[in-house]
């Protein structure tokens, strides 16, 4: 089972690491990570359907899970968009998903992705949450290349506990997220 050896590794190596480093005093003080949210929109949605039911799928195959349709709030005419109608998809993963799903980024998606050279380490909130976005689906080992019809890409939102923009960061890193020095 992929999710339980981050999950322990977490509990028994990070927990430890991040007490020392920021000299914590209790166990519920060191942050953690609650959920991962995955959000893809989708502009050209409204005019095509299938853009919408290749989307869900990549979606439920790169996470395990059945994304949600997001639907526009209100009607833009620029956008030729009117309200209601489907405008992204979105996946909230929590618990064993969560690390399966982080595990798999870190591990065999991020170092797929041409010309690597780590994430940036300044894409975060203010409050420890991390974001970043993914151009292309094909960095996913679940997707094939001849099932894709168009390259699009997501934004990936990692959520946690820390106060800080530093815990998060600590946490992420020993995590084995790839930040750019």
């Amino acid at each position: 089972m992929l999710s339980q050896s981050l999950k322990t590794t977490y509990q028994d190596k990070i927990v430890p690491k991040l007490i020392e480093q920021f000299k914590y005093v209790n166990v519920h003080q060191v942050p953690k990570v609650i959920k991962v949210t995955i959000n893809r929109g989708l502009g050209e949605a409204s005019q095509n359907a299938k853009a919408l039911e290749a989307s869900l799928n990549e979606m439920a195959v790169i996470t395990g899970q059945k994304p949600v349709v997001t639907r526009a709030k209100k009607a833009i005419a620029g956008f030729k968009i009117r309200q209601g109608m489907p405008v992204g998809i979105m996946v909230t993963l929590r618990s064993d998903r969560m690390y399966s799903f982080l595990e798999r980024l870190i591990n065999l998606s991020l170092p797929r992705i041409r010309d690597f050279r780590g994430v940036s380490p300044k894409s975060f909130d203010g409050r420890g949450n991390y974001t970043m976005g993914i151009r292309e689906q094909l960095i996913f080992p679940e997707i094939s290349y001849d099932s894709v019809d168009q390259v699009r890409g997501m934004d990936i939102s990692i959520i946690t506990t820390a106060r800080t923009d530093e815990e998060g960061r600590a946490l992420l890193k020993e995590m084995g997220m790839p930040f750019r020095e």
